[in-house]
């Protein structure tokens, strides 16, 4: 998949765990988990942003496109 999701390398560098972002964003931390594994087909804008508010972070710290 050209999409690269880095969630987990944010999440060290904020030295956060998942349960906590996922509570904090108001998700759960299964769906958590697909997004942070790249399985995830989608993501919701509004998912998103709280990731990105919860992290202080730009979606481009979580999100990489990888030319194939």
């Amino acid at each position: 998949m050209p999409i690269i999701v880095n969630l987990d390398v944010m999440l060290a560098k904020r030295k956060m765990k998942s349960k906590e972002l996922a509570e904090l964003i108001g998700i759960t931390t299964a769906n958590l988990s697909i997004l942070k594994s790249g399985k995830a087909k989608a993501i919701r804008f509004s998912t998103l942003d709280a990731i990105c508010k919860a992290l202080d972070c730009q979606p481009a710290d979580i999100l990489e496109h990888i030319k194939e």
